[in-house]
């Protein structure tokens, strides 16, 4: 006859069973059709029935026991967290970077048995994934990926603890960026001004706007009375499908003849720090009033070819000009230039050191870049020669303010 030794209504029992096992029965919470959630354990040892009994016990107490039934594999559940959850709560190119970078997860680690993944298995994935010859960075982002769908897992009870947080990435050695100094600038500037939309570039480079920003330009963001541009929207890259029904014999849709961008023409900025007015300098305004006139006699020109959509920055014919268009322009001018070869994101940075060297506060230099924390304004404003020679210049005067010179 079987032998308990707790009660089994409702709490916690353990008993020799006629089949010679010991068995455990242990109520962990309540499941999603409103019965108790029973688990039941065994084993010929009643100390080992008792250990997982009590395991089980302080996992409900704690709140990670994790959801009944057979659990499911790490590409299960990175799958169903990338297509049913990032899907929705991400932006379009964000999700991009959660589709690649889960690629390797499923690789190195899908097959995995969820609760059974530790913090040695994605450790491992990260030196084999550097073995064949991905960056540092890449290992980064496939942590940051994994650690953010496992903390989901977590959440909904797949999960006891998420690996990810005790596993370490490796270590990512940061490139200082060095803004262009001014007489870089004036030769950007002075070359730009020679070719079409030259304004573009005086914008990214005086203002830092991102480049989704200003190619999501419209006139109607610019109050030349007040002197502002308003950053209402930005423009995201595109994502291309085949439309023809996969008949072109191209392999990416974006080759595509009849290629559909699957993303909006616009989108609101991702925070609300990125929808802000900004400020003209005179000069700009001027280039501005230039540029539109110029604008104007394109749009003559084009006759029934144009395409009024207001951008402020537009193609001959008037329509929006590609992301990767823009790219060969900016690389084009830094030849024409003769300066240095710098990404085109270097002109944003270029423009937070200049608040910087100008003295602007924080608060201030935030409002105008777009930015929603002060972490990351830390990581685009330097401190150049020219603010460590001011520094250098204000500690003399006033260490040595009435001396000739070192006694």
């Amino acid at each position: 006859m079987a032998k308990k030794t707790r009660n089994d209504n409702g709490r916690s029992s353990i008993y020799e069973g006629k089949d010679g096992y010991w068995h455990g029965r242990v109520t962990v919470g309540v499941l999603d059709n409103g019965k108790p959630d029973r688990r039941h354990v065994m084993s010929k040892s009643r100390a080992t029935v008792a250990r997982k009994v009590a395991d089980l016990e302080k996992a409900r107490e704690a709140g990670t026991a994790t959801k009944p039934g057979k659990p499911m594999t790490v590409e299960q559940w990175i799958g169903h967290w990338l297509d049913d959850i990032a899907s929705i709560t991400t932006t379009g190119n964000g999700w991009d970077a959660y589709f690649y970078a889960v690629k390797h997860v499923r690789k190195h680690v899908g097959a995995h048995k969820l609760p059974n993944l530790r913090a040695h298995h994605l450790e491992a994935m990260y030196r084999k994934m550097q073995d064949a010859g991905s960056s540092a960075s890449t290992a980064h982002q496939v942590h940051r990926t994994i650690r953010t769908a496992l903390n989901e897992a977590v959440k909904r009870g797949y999960l006891a603890k998420n690996p990810a947080l005790i596993a370490k990435p490796p270590r990512i050695e940061e490139e200082e960026v060095e803004p262009f100094d001014r007489q870089e600038i004036a030769k950007l500037f002075a070359v730009a001004l020679q070719n079409r939309n030259a304004c573009r570039w005086i914008i990214a480079i005086s203002l830092g706007l991102r480049q989704g920003e200003v190619l999501g330009l419209q006139w109607r963001d610019v109050d030349f009375d007040e002197g502002t541009l308003r950053v209402r929207v930005q423009r995201p890259r595109p994502k291309w499908e085949h439309g023809c029904g996969d008949t072109c014999g191209r392999k990416h849709g974006g080759h595509c003849p009849q290629r559909v961008n699957l993303r909006p023409k616009t989108k609101k900025p991702k925070s609300a720090a990125g929808t802000r007015p900004i400020g003209l300098p005179a000069p700009l305004v001027e280039y501005l009033k230039q540029h539109r006139e110029e604008q104007d006699a394109e749009r003559v020109v084009a006759g029934d070819l144009w395409t009024e959509e207001d951008w402020l920055f537009a193609t001959e014919t008037g329509g929006e000009i590609n992301h990767r268009t823009d790219q060969k322009h900016w690389k084009r001018l830094l030849v024409a230039a003769g300066v240095r070869d710098a990404r085109l994101h270097d002109a944003r940075h270029t423009a937070a050191t200049v608040l910087v060297e100008l003295g602007v506060s924080d608060p201030a230099a935030m409002k105008v870049m777009g930015w929603s924390s002060p972490t990351v304004a830390k990581r685009y404003q330097h401190v150049g020669g020219a603010v460590l020679g001011d520094i250098a210049d204000r500690v003399g005067s006033h260490l040595w303010e009435a001396s000739t010179g070192p006694n």
